[in-house]
């Protein structure tokens, strides 16, 4: 039984066809991207999943249960974090305020829940320094960090992670990226959605294609990371 499981999904936006009948997976453990092109339905497909927008017919199954017609502010306590494009950190809070909130599921002792505070400054010792300032106030590939941050403060069974590199400079694309890898290594399950598909590939384990709301291709990362139509549309070659 896969962790998460999409079946036929068919969104639209009003009479605008957004997802075309759309199905994937992702097992235990995996990284699976999605890649596409603006405006393929790839943003879509992750608010679908995570109740913010309701599909018109098909079903989204979390761990054998189906979630299809569950309510976004469920989604934490089943044990689905997303990160956001464009984070929306909470500005006018602390970082560690913003951290505690990401927590807000979470039933356990504050000893315990201290600690995986102190995990998350471990991974991203900068933001240690930064704990008590204004979320607001970071730059933008500190509060993708922080973004990440406070959706692990919920233990996530499936981690969804949408274009976490977008308008960050290279250097934090880098950051950002190897923090996804030590996830992976631990065993936490993505869905990761990224606009840099070569990076994204490289990471992951599978992958999916993503035309015009249609799956048109789908396999192991590294063979789509060597397909010609894939490296021509979406990797430069």
């Amino acid at each position: 039984m896969a962790m998460l499981e999409i079946k036929d999904l068919h969104v639209f936006y009003d009479n605008i066809h957004a997802l075309k009948g759309i199905s994937l997976k992702v097992e235990e453990g995996e990284v699976v991207s999605i890649i596409g092109a603006n405006g393929a339905g790839k943003t879509t497909t992750l608010q679908t999943i995570s109740g913010l927008i309701r599909p018109k017919s098909g079903s989204i199954f979390f761990e054998g249960k189906d979630i299809t017609k569950e309510a976004a502010h469920n989604m934490c306590r089943l044990g689905i974090a997303q990160v956001p494009e464009g984070r929306r950190i909470f500005s006018k809070l602390a970082v560690k305020d913003n951290l505690k909130l990401g927590q807000f599921t979470i039933k356990d002792s504050a000893t315990n829940m201290e600690k995986d505070r102190a995990d998350f400054y471990k991974v991203f010792p900068r933001m240690s320094e930064r704990k008590n300032q204004l979320a607001g106030t970071l730059s933008g590939g500190e509060q993708q960090m922080l973004a990440m941050g406070r959706a692990l403060m919920s233990r996530p069974k499936l981690l969804i992670l949408d274009e976490p590199s977008m308008g960050l400079s290279p250097l934090f694309v880098k950051e950002i990226f190897e923090v996804i890898r030590q996830l992976k290594e631990k065993g936490t399950t993505i869905l990761l959605v990224e606009q840099n598909a070569k990076m994204a590939l490289s990471i992951s384990d599978r992958a999916y294609v993503i035309e015009t709301g249609n799956i048109i291709l789908e396999g192991k990362a590294q063979d789509l990371l060597h397909n010609d139509s894939v490296k021509k549309a979406y990797l430069g070659a």
